[in-house]
């Protein structure tokens, strides 16, 4: 199902901005989706390179980018200078401890903190249009 729906939400953007659709494109959502992490673009291309040896880097990259046009991925731009990607749509909102040393990452899905976000908000009579929370610091396995 939630494939389906990334793949129409994405046929449908390609078709407004007039661009066709590439095979290439499509095993590279397809690999994105299946990873069920937070990837790097390198990554990605690495895992799609093994399968298919003539993508290229800058196609990864550009589809990547596509994706988060488009609003079925985010870009996290962590504080180590790396982005990561992970898929959005047909995924609850959440947000994300980040482990300083093995990098691993937590998603948080918490009403209350989010409650608490949109009180400070209204204190300060400030509408959020959207957010993100990341927080650094060490994994249990790692401290």
């Amino acid at each position: 199902m939630i494939l389906t729906e990334v793949k129409t939400a994405l046929n449908e953007y390609i078709d407004r901005k007039g661009m066709r659709n590439s095979s290439s494109r499509s095993a590279i959502l397809a690999e994105f989706l299946k990873a069920e992490k937070h990837l790097t673009s390198d990554e990605l291309y690495k895992i799609i390179s093994n399968k298919i040896p003539t993508i290229g880097i800058a196609t990864v990259y550009r589809s990547l980018h596509l994706f988060c046009e488009c609003g079925i991925a985010r870009e996290l731009k962590m504080e180590d200078g790396i982005s990561r990607y992970e898929p959005i749509l047909g995924h609850e909102h959440h947000d994300h401890l980040v482990c300083t040393k093995c990098g691993k990452f937590i998603e948080i899905i918490d009403s209350e903190l989010e409650e608490i976000q949109s009180k400070i908000a209204d204190r300060y009579r400030f509408n959020i249009q959207n957010h993100k929370m990341e927080l650094y610091g060490l994994c249990s396995d790692c401290k």
